[in-house]
Protein backbone atom coordinates (compact mmCIF):
# COMPACT_ATOMS: atom_id res chain seq x y z
CA UNK A 1 0.00 0.00 0.00
CA UNK A 2 1.44 3.37 -0.40
CA UNK A 3 0.46 6.58 0.81
CA UNK A 4 1.21 10.25 -0.32
CA UNK A 5 2.28 11.76 3.06
CA UNK A 6 3.61 14.68 0.84
CA UNK A 7 4.79 17.99 2.80
CA UNK A 8 3.41 18.76 6.13
CA UNK A 9 0.88 21.09 5.80
CA UNK A 10 -2.28 22.04 6.87
CA UNK A 11 -4.23 24.47 9.20
CA UNK A 12 -2.62 26.10 11.92
CA UNK A 13 -5.88 25.80 14.58
CA UNK A 14 -8.35 23.16 15.08
CA UNK A 15 -11.23 24.89 14.68
CA UNK A 16 -15.36 23.01 15.03
CA UNK A 17 -16.10 23.89 11.91
CA UNK A 18 -13.07 22.12 10.30
CA UNK A 19 -13.65 19.82 7.27
CA UNK A 20 -10.53 18.46 7.73
CA UNK A 21 -12.51 16.44 11.04
CA UNK A 22 -15.18 15.18 9.06
CA UNK A 23 -15.11 11.07 9.16
CA UNK A 24 -11.23 10.69 7.85
CA UNK A 25 -9.67 7.57 8.18
CA UNK A 26 -6.17 5.60 7.59
CA UNK A 27 -5.28 2.11 7.76
CA UNK A 28 -1.79 0.38 7.19
CA UNK A 29 0.16 -2.75 7.56
CA UNK A 30 3.36 -2.17 8.99
CA UNK A 31 6.22 -5.19 9.20
CA UNK A 32 6.95 -5.95 12.65
CA UNK A 33 10.38 -4.09 13.58
CA UNK A 34 11.40 -0.92 15.16
CA UNK A 35 11.49 0.77 11.81
CA UNK A 36 8.26 -0.33 10.95
CA UNK A 37 7.08 1.66 14.05
CA UNK A 38 8.94 4.49 13.60
CA UNK A 39 7.13 4.43 9.92
CA UNK A 40 4.19 4.17 11.37
CA UNK A 41 4.16 6.70 14.29
CA UNK A 42 5.28 9.01 10.94
CA UNK A 43 2.51 8.79 8.97
CA UNK A 44 0.07 9.47 12.01
CA UNK A 45 1.57 12.78 12.31
CA UNK A 46 1.48 13.39 9.32
CA UNK A 47 -1.79 12.36 8.35
CA UNK A 48 -3.54 14.02 11.51
CA UNK A 49 -1.38 17.42 10.29
CA UNK A 50 -2.90 16.88 7.01
CA UNK A 51 -6.55 16.35 8.28
CA UNK A 52 -6.64 19.85 10.82
CA UNK A 53 -4.78 18.68 13.56
CA UNK A 54 -1.74 20.93 13.63
CA UNK A 55 2.06 19.82 14.82
CA UNK A 56 3.11 20.97 17.95
CA UNK A 57 -0.93 21.41 19.11
CA UNK A 58 -1.39 18.98 22.08
CA UNK A 59 -3.84 17.08 20.43
CA UNK A 60 -1.29 16.04 17.82
CA UNK A 61 1.30 14.92 19.69
CA UNK A 62 -1.13 13.51 22.42
CA UNK A 63 -2.33 11.33 19.40
CA UNK A 64 1.16 10.57 18.22
CA UNK A 65 2.67 9.60 21.03
CA UNK A 66 -0.33 6.84 21.72
CA UNK A 67 -0.24 5.67 18.21
CA UNK A 68 3.62 5.27 18.92
CA UNK A 69 3.02 3.54 21.94
CA UNK A 70 0.84 1.51 20.79
CA UNK A 71 2.93 0.35 17.92
CA UNK A 72 6.10 -0.26 19.77
CA UNK A 73 3.99 -2.53 22.12
CA UNK A 74 3.33 -4.36 19.05
CA UNK A 75 6.60 -4.34 17.87
CA UNK A 76 7.81 -5.55 21.19
CA UNK A 77 5.29 -7.46 22.98
CA UNK A 78 2.99 -8.60 19.89
CA UNK A 79 5.79 -9.90 17.41
CA UNK A 80 5.22 -13.12 15.10
CA UNK A 81 7.99 -13.65 12.68
CA UNK A 82 6.66 -13.13 9.38
CA UNK A 83 3.69 -11.33 10.85
CA UNK A 84 3.26 -7.36 10.39
CA UNK A 85 0.97 -5.27 12.42
CA UNK A 86 -1.72 -3.59 11.27
CA UNK A 87 -2.40 0.65 12.30
CA UNK A 88 -5.70 2.49 11.48
CA UNK A 89 -6.52 5.89 12.65
CA UNK A 90 -9.99 8.01 12.46
CA UNK A 91 -11.05 11.14 13.46
CA UNK A 92 -14.80 11.82 13.89
CA UNK A 93 -16.32 14.47 15.08
CA UNK A 94 -19.65 13.69 16.61
CA UNK A 95 -20.31 14.51 19.42
CA UNK A 96 -16.62 15.71 20.02
CA UNK A 97 -13.71 15.43 17.69
CA UNK A 98 -12.18 12.16 18.56
CA UNK A 99 -9.12 10.24 17.65
CA UNK A 100 -9.50 6.53 17.78
CA UNK A 101 -6.30 4.78 16.78
CA UNK A 102 -6.23 0.86 16.84
CA UNK A 103 -2.91 -1.81 16.62
CA UNK A 104 -3.56 -5.31 15.79
CA UNK A 105 -0.87 -7.95 15.91
CA UNK A 106 -0.73 -11.78 15.85
CA UNK A 107 -0.09 -12.65 19.15
CA UNK A 108 -2.99 -13.55 20.64
CA UNK A 109 -1.36 -15.04 24.15
CA UNK A 110 0.46 -11.63 25.42
CA UNK A 111 -2.82 -9.34 26.66
CA UNK A 112 -2.41 -5.87 27.75
CA UNK A 113 -2.88 -5.38 31.03
CA UNK A 114 -4.31 -2.39 32.86
CA UNK A 115 -1.59 -1.31 36.07
CA UNK A 116 -2.00 1.39 38.52
CA UNK A 117 0.68 3.03 40.17
CA UNK A 118 4.39 3.25 38.52
CA UNK A 119 6.36 0.29 36.57
CA UNK A 120 7.98 -2.12 39.15
CA UNK A 121 6.17 -1.69 41.80
CA UNK A 122 4.18 -4.65 41.24
CA UNK A 123 6.20 -6.14 38.10
CA UNK A 124 9.71 -6.19 38.14
CA UNK A 125 10.46 -6.24 34.39
CA UNK A 126 11.53 -3.92 32.39
CA UNK A 127 9.43 -0.93 30.91
CA UNK A 128 5.72 -0.94 31.72
CA UNK A 129 5.26 2.79 30.94
CA UNK A 130 3.53 2.72 27.95
CA UNK A 131 0.14 1.41 28.75
CA UNK A 132 0.53 4.41 31.24
CA UNK A 133 1.31 6.77 29.10
CA UNK A 134 -1.68 6.12 26.89
CA UNK A 135 -3.85 5.69 29.93
CA UNK A 136 -2.85 9.33 30.66
CA UNK A 137 -3.59 10.28 27.20
CA UNK A 138 -6.46 8.08 26.19
CA UNK A 139 -9.88 9.23 27.43
CA UNK A 140 -10.54 5.92 27.02
CA UNK A 141 -8.46 2.43 26.13
CA UNK A 142 -8.94 -0.98 25.75
CA UNK A 143 -8.41 -4.07 23.61
CA UNK A 144 -10.25 -7.13 22.06
CA UNK A 145 -9.65 -10.17 20.15
CA UNK A 146 -9.05 -9.89 16.20
CA UNK A 147 -12.18 -10.84 14.60
CA UNK A 148 -11.58 -13.86 12.00
CA UNK A 149 -7.85 -13.69 12.87
CA UNK A 150 -5.86 -15.10 15.45
CA UNK A 151 -4.48 -12.19 17.74
CA UNK A 152 -5.70 -8.81 18.87
CA UNK A 153 -6.16 -5.63 18.97
CA UNK A 154 -5.41 -2.37 21.25
CA UNK A 155 -7.10 0.58 20.56
CA UNK A 156 -7.70 3.93 22.32
CA UNK A 157 -9.51 7.10 21.69
CA UNK A 158 -7.94 10.88 22.45
CA UNK A 159 -10.31 14.04 21.96
CA UNK A 160 -9.44 16.63 20.06
CA UNK A 161 -9.63 19.94 22.10
CA UNK A 162 -11.28 22.02 19.58
CA UNK A 163 -10.93 25.69 20.49
CA UNK A 164 -8.60 25.31 23.42
CA UNK A 165 -5.00 25.04 20.60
Amino acid sequence: MTSNIGSPSGPTQLSATSPYLTGRAFAMRFTSTPRGARLARRLVAVRLDEWGVPYGSAAHEGVVLVAAELAANAVRHGHVPGRDFHLSLRVTEAPRPVARVEVSDTRAERLPLRRHGHPGETDPSEGGRGLLLVGGLAQRWGWHPRPGAPGKTVWAECLLDVGTE
